[in-house]
């Protein structure tokens, strides 16, 4: 090999290292048996106290590299329908045309759109969240709960993080209630396996 073709080589094998480096892993969230993900909800029940909730069905993948936190990204998809409070017939009314309407809108999801890390294991999450036919752009801390190699020979990395929608932004009136039920917390918190 001549000097010159080497020196090629090198050149080519350098400039991809950054493109590499830019690769964030590719993680699958692991909802297989409902232990290790879950979207939950908290909102206030008349102002007295809380109604803590559910959401079933869910997939996602998410992307995350610590040394090139900025290439973090995260997908979701949800089936509304798949809500529960633990209340039948709550959980009726809440799917309904009052509120949800799962019939005309059964799936929520939410597509990131950056990442900004705020410290060692933490950032915020930016993206669209579509519920109940609208998309709003949202803000979610979240926060690094762990990484490594599982008994099985998986890598694994989970996270949490929480925001406070106004359900107003996503067309659900609840101006007839108290006003500490027109805010609903989510809570999100998953574990993926890297790809």
């Amino acid at each position: 090999m001549s000097m010159k073709t080497a020196m090629t080589a090198t050149l080519a094998a350098a400039a991809l290292v950054p493109l590499a480096q830019a690769q964030a892993a590719d993680y699958v969230i692991d909802t297989e048996d409902g232990q290790h993900a879950f979207v939950q909800f908290k909102i206030s029940h008349l102002g007295f106290s809380y109604i803590l909730g559910s959401f079933e069905d869910f997939s996602g993948q998410f992307s995350y590299d610590p040394d090139n936190l900025a290439a973090s990204s995260a997908n979701l998809e949800v089936d509304v329908a798949s809500l529960t409070t633990n209340h039948a017939e709550r959980d009726k009314h809440i799917k309904s045309d009052d509120f949800l309407d799962v019939a005309e809108y059964p799936t929520a999801s939410f597509t990131s759109t950056g990442f900004e890390s705020t410290g060692e294991n933490q950032g915020v999450l930016s993206g669209e969240l579509t519920l109940h036919g609208e998309t709003r752009a949202i803000e979610m801390p979240v926060t690094l709960l762990g990484e490594g190699e599982d008994p099985w020979g998986n890598y694994r990395a989970g996270f949490e993080g929480s925001t406070t929608l106004a359900l107003a932004d996503y067309g659900i009136d609840m101006s007839s209630f108290p006003e500490p039920m027109r805010e609903l917390e989510l809570y999100v918190t998953f574990e993926g396996i890297r790809q």
